[in-house]
């Protein structure tokens, strides 16, 4: 069996996920943080607990091998969206280096995990540059795109190219608009979910021309997101295996259109542990291997 870290839809064998209990860890812990980091509302504890245990279980019934990233006192809630906090890779992980100031000690939360882990280190990001890898997406083994954004600024991608452009990989930078602003959750996977080698879930609006023309230069299909369903994470897909998909529930048309287009899609209730944060289960998750 070949497998890869290079690929957002690929059979997906193994990932880290950061469960509700270890980055909410209570309602106490919410209150004091949701509205610092900028959520809609106060995430209710007990009905994470629920949600993301039907959430981990999509990915186990799966035949997904799960692990877990730890609590840590000296992260915030923010943390059970994993994938921001480091890039996978085949020549070994990359720590990010967190545009959101409240994140910051995110990255070395997860070097402390994968050091445990014996999991090799490619690079990691440093100031002035940042990254995080809900800006960052493979379109294919070869090639890694990346949204400049005020999560990720022109020295962390500069970073980014130097670890791997001399591995031949080609990076594709991706400059997205200001949209709301600063302290919204904007990043290029917001707009953007390969589903298959020729298919990905896209919110046109907020793309740039030059990199929807490249998708559709590489033969990707484009399943456009409504815009009453962008707000709701439509857009936001995770890819178990080619055409088989994970959504944030209440995306009905582009569930639709995932149905159409012949993907098998499962959806779970996330008001809690994606809607009120802004992350939905490509957020939640930091996927590892994906095989062929």
């Amino acid at each position: 069996m070949k497998t890869t870290h290079h690929s957002e839809y690929l059979k997906l064998q193994s990932v880290y996920i950061k469960p509700a209990k270890n980055a909410f860890v209570s309602d106490i812990h919410l209150s004091e943080q949701w509205r610092e980091l900028n959520y809609l509302s106060r995430p209710d504890f007990d009905n994470a607990l629920d949600e993301y245990d039907f959430f981990q279980k999509c990915l186990i019934h799966k035949n997904v091998s799960v692990d877990f990233f730890p609590h840590d006192n000296n992260i915030k809630i923010d943390s059970i969206y994993c994938r921001d906090a480091s890039i996978a890779t085949d020549f070994g992980m990359i720590l990010c280096n967190m545009g959101k100031e409240g994140r910051i000690n995110e990255p070395q939360s997860h070097l402390d995990t994968y050091t445990a882990n014996a999991i090799p280190i490619l690079g990691i990001i440093k100031s002035p540059g940042t990254i995080e890898g809900g800006d960052v997406a493979w379109l294919d083994e070869k090639t890694l795109a990346v949204g400049h954004t005020y999560r990720t600024n022109e020295a962390g991608i500069s970073q980014l190219k130097a670890l791997l452009e001399p591995k031949g990989i080609a990076v594709i930078v991706v400059d997205l608009p200001h949209y709301k602003g600063e302290s919204d959750v904007f990043h290029l996977m917001s707009i953007l979910s390969p589903v298959d080698k020729d298919l990905a879930v896209v919110y046109s609006p907020l793309m740039p021309i030059k990199f929807r023309n490249e998708l559709l230069k590489r033969g990707f299909e484009l399943i456009e997101v409504p815009e009453e369903e962008f707000d709701s994470m439509g857009c936001n897909v995770l890819a178990i295996a080619p055409r088989e998909c994970l959504m944030v529930a209440g995306n009905p048309k582009t569930q639709k259109l995932l149905d159409k287009a012949g993907c098998k899609v499962t959806s779970y209730n996330g008001n809690d542990i994606s809607v009120k944060g802004g992350g939905g289960p490509t957020c939640l998750t930091r996927p590892m291997l994906r095989s062929y």
